[in-house]
């Protein structure tokens, strides 16, 4: 599926994961798990948890650790796919 179909699907689904002062670390192994249950998972990045970082940087990172796609950023809220 290309990524513009990704993103309209994208658009109805609620955030699930939200990565707070605990870091990226904390939730993994959660993304991990809705990753392997549902085609898309909607990711917000509190303030704490950015310190100073693109969300963009942080997402992406994220995203690599999970071995998913990540399909775009619009603000604080990254939307990723396996």
């Amino acid at each position: 599926m290309d990524n513009q179909r990704l993103k309209e699907q994208a658009h109805d689904v609620d955030v699930t994961v939200w990565v707070g002062k605990s870091g990226i670390d904390a939730v993994v192994d959660e993304l991990n798990d809705q990753l392997s249950n549902r085609d898309l998972v909607k990711v917000k990045f509190l303030r704490a948890a950015r310190a100073g970082s693109p969300t963009e940087e942080k997402a992406q990172t994220l995203a690599d650790r999970v071995s998913a796609d990540l399909i775009e950023t619009r603000g604080h809220t990254a939307v990723m796919h396996r």
